[in-house]
């Protein structure tokens, strides 16, 4: 197509290409494709385009992270016991079995959306919000993480519901045999001065309890409670959620109302965009209609640039090699749930646990 369009007149200095994912299916696919575009494109005419990063709660999140004082004190190791960060859907592969059957969870889900998610979580201030220096930081993220050990990652595939009224995965993508992954969990370290210390959990997967993205997260409590421990005191807990009902909840400690001494309760601060902002938050733009308006713009802040998206692959790839070589099955669970058993053991073992998946 980028060829084409060159060899028709259309590629001018002046053009503009959106690119949808999957940007390649490993790091030398991403590199080819890279190379292809830029015979025709310069990296500025360039749009990769990643519609999480359109969603009005995800660039709400660099609006909390660097225009409050409150938080960005807090964001780091010193403070931050752990940070999750989950995108769950109830539905199958719906048709896209051939299709997703040569991708799965990791390269469909992890390696783009979740990805983006965790740098804006985790990157630094950058000294301008413009496109090239925001883009450094995420890279940095990027190029920070740990490589994966095999017991930090759980894959998973849904089988048929008990009374089979539900197909199981192998049934819709046509191959009994499949051992591609329709859920998986894993735990993440950035190896960087701000996060040390503190684990990134990322889980994704089809056919699970309700839809529900979010990032939560969880601060570490107190280092004394002055209250006693028959009081009760727990962490604070931040939670953005990005969809169904985009907004942000903050979980603090109050005291419970009435007499009998000093017991404390968790209370959230609520704001529902849709609430708060009245009518002006109900007409919030579509995810693709804000990143499409960004590139009639040229405003390129919000889509990823070819070396991110070569780092991101270089950190995957060997997670998906391993799965082959040591020729993995995924863990069935059943729908409606949230994942495989051992999902919850990933947390269990460190003293947390999961959020539950609440429409």
């Amino acid at each position: 197509l980028a060829e084409r369009l060159h060899s028709n007149g259309i590629a001018t200095p002046q053009a503009r290409i959106v690119v949808e994912k999957p940007f390649g299916r490993d790091l030398e696919s991403a590199r080819a494709l890279n190379a292809e575009l830029a015979d025709y494109f310069a990296e500025d005419q360039i749009y990769r385009i990643d519609h999480y990063l359109g969603k009005e709660t995800v660039q709400n999140l660099m609006a909390v992270r660097f225009g409050n004082l409150l938080f960005e004190p807090l964001w780091n190791a010193q403070y931050v016991d752990h940070i999750q960060i989950s995108v769950a859907e109830t539905v199958g592969v719906e048709g896209r079995g051939e299709y997703y059957d040569k991708s799965g969870a990791m390269r469909d889900m992890v390696q783009n959306h979740l990805m983006q998610l965790l740098c804006l979580i985790a990157m630094e201030p950058p000294n301008h919000f413009e496109p090239d220096a925001v883009r450094d930081e995420k890279l940095k993220v990027i190029r920070s993480l740990d490589p994966v050990q095999p017991d930090d990652i759980i894959r998973g595939q849904y089988r048929a519901d008990e009374d089979g009224s539900e197909l199981s995965y192998a049934e819709e993508s046509g191959n009994p045999d499949s051992r591609t992954e329709s859920f998986v969990a894993l735990k993440v370290h950035v190896a960087n001065w701000r996060w040390n210390g503190t684990p990134f959990y990322l889980r994704t997967g089809k056919r699970l309890r309700s839809r529900v993205s979010e990032i939560v997260v969880v601060f570490k409590e107190p280092p004394h409670s002055v209250f006693g421990e028959e009081a009760g005191q727990s962490a604070n807990i931040l939670t953005i959620r990005l969809q169904p009902n985009e907004g942000m909840t903050l979980q603090v400690t109050i005291k419970e109302p009435g007499p009998g001494g000093m017991r404390l309760m968790d209370v959230p601060l609520d704001m529902s965009f849709a609430e708060a902002l009245g009518e002006s938050g109900s007409g919030m733009p579509d995810a693709y209609e804000r990143l499409i308006m960004d590139v009639v713009r040229g405003n390129q802040t919000l889509f990823m640039r070819g070396d991110e998206v070569e780092a991101a692959w270089a950190w995957t790839d060997p997670i998906i090699e391993g799965w082959t070589a040591r020729r993995d099955k995924p863990q069935l669970y059943y729908p409606g749930t949230n994942g495989p058993e051992d999902s919850l053991m990933l947390l269990h073992r460190d003293g947390r646990r999961w959020r539950d998946l609440e429409a």
